[in-house]
């Protein structure tokens, strides 16, 4: 008996809908990431994109534990000396609460072309409405 192996142009994709109001920020990170990478299938496979489209309403109204509203600080660097810029997660909260779940779930996907890919079907929105009405995202509840 063979292995099976999907090859990529056979995987059928779904459009998954996720409310982030009130759900904790890194659990609900972890559950996209795994949706986005393709876990959930039974024909998982790392090498292969099998992964779903996830459709993130709400993204202001996501949740933190501890103090880390006031201690954790996102960094970049512009590539120039003196260039390292800090934001906190409460100004980010309030300016990019969008950018605060992209940023959560892109550091869980791999660090290659293949995560690249999977990061590309993440679709956060910061309020109730979201513009793929038309491919009719399946409403998905995550238990956080």
């Amino acid at each position: 008996m063979k292995t099976f192996r999907i090859k990529p142009y056979e995987v059928k994709r779904e459009w998954f809908l996720v409310d982030a109001k009130g759900k904790v920020l890194g659990r609900l990170a972890s559950e996209i990431a795994k949706i986005l990478m393709g876990k959930h299938k039974v024909y998982f496979q790392r090498d292969v994109d099998c992964g779903d489209f996830v459709v993130v309403i709400n993204a202001e109204k996501v949740r933190v534990t501890g103090k880390k509203l006031e201690q954790k600080i996102y960094y970049r660097h512009s590539g120039y000396p003196g260039g390292l810029k800090e934001i906190p997660l409460k100004r980010m909260l309030e300016e990019k609460p969008e950018e605060v779940i992209r940023l959560a779930v892109k550091r869980m996907l791999p660090k290659n072309r293949l995560g690249h890919r999977m990061l590309k079907r993440l679709k956060v929105y910061r309020g109730q409405s979201h513009p793929h009405q038309a491919q009719r995202p399946k409403p998905l509840e995550i238990k956080v």
